[in-house]
This record gives structure tokens, C-alpha cells and sequence, in this order.
């Protein structure tokens, strides 16, 4: 190995040991209640005081805030809840996302256009999938059925 190849193989640890871990940047997305461009500029202020806030949009036709940065969701949620306005996270996706976008869970008017209101899997499939006893109480191979028919 010689000397060469020890200092190469001490360097590398070295290296390894210096470097710090970045944190990612994240989008967190809010959904707050804004009136006029007040609110909007209130809100874009108070956001941008975050700390690790790379950048704020304010949409206030959609009544959505964007914060992009080495941010929490918490943080962000914090500080705009800060302002008294109603607050809660972007609770819409794209309707190509969800599995049953039809479900009355998802469907939602004030939904931007093309996107539903972001539901759990497992709250669509109980609402989709029928009970048996219900399909089975009007079939004809029960004997019991409704004699009505």
C-alpha cells in the first residue's frame, strides 16, 4: 500500500467526516383564508419571516400560500395560524391521484379545477364496494327473496 495510498485512504475519511448534511427543500402548501390583497401581503410577510423560507406565493384567488425552503410543515402552519386566519394544509391534489375521485368525500365545489379533496384509500373502498347481503337479498337463486318481484 505505501505511504501514498495511506494518506489517500486518511483523506477520505477526513472528507467523509466534514461533511455535513444539507436539509431538503420542501414545498408546503397552505390553504388560508384571504379577503383582499391586505391579507394577502399580511400573509406573504409573516410567512417570509420563517426561518429557512427560500420563497413564498400567495394565490388569492385559490386561497393558497406556497413556502419553499428548508422549512417544517409545523413551523409554516405555526406562523400562519399567527395571522387569526382560518389555516389548515392544502388539502387538494389532482384528480388523476386519487384512486375514487367521484366518492362524496372527495368531490368538493371550491375545489381548483381538475383537483379533488385528498382522501384516505381505505374511506373509498368501503363507500364503493357493496354489501353482499344487499345484492344477495334481490337475487333470483334466493328462495328467499322479495316476493314482490
Amino acid at each position: 500500500m505505501g505511504v501514498d495510498g495511506t494518506l489517500e485512504y486518511i483523506s477520505d475519511l477526513l472528507s467523509v467526516v466534514k461533511k455535513k448534511k444539507k436539509k431538503q427543500t420542501q414545498t408546503v402548501a397552505l390553504k388560508i383564508r384571504m379577503d383582499c390583497e391586505g391579507c394577502a401581503r399580511k400573509v406573504k410577510k409573516v410567512l417570509s419571516g420563517v426561518k429557512g423560507a427560500k420563497s413564498v406565493e400567495v394565490d388569492l384567488k385559490q386561497q393558497k400560500a406556497t413556502v419553499t425552503g428548508n422549512v417544517e410543515a409545523k413551523k409554516v402552519l405555526a406562523a400562519a395560524q399567527s395571522t387569526k386566519k382560518k389555516v389548515e394544509l392544502w388539502p387538494y391534489v389532482p384528480y388523476t391521484m386519487v384512486a375514487n375521485p367521484y366518492v362524496a368525500q372527495a368531490y368538493d365545489k371550491k375545489a381548483p379545477p381538475n383537483h379533488v379533496r385528498a382522501v384516505p384509500v381505505t374511506s373509498t373502498i368501503t363507500e364503493t364496494i357493496m354489501d353482499d347481503s344487499y345484492t344477495n337479498m334481490f337475487s333470483d337463486e334466493n328462495p328467499n327473496a322479495c316476493s314482490i318481484m
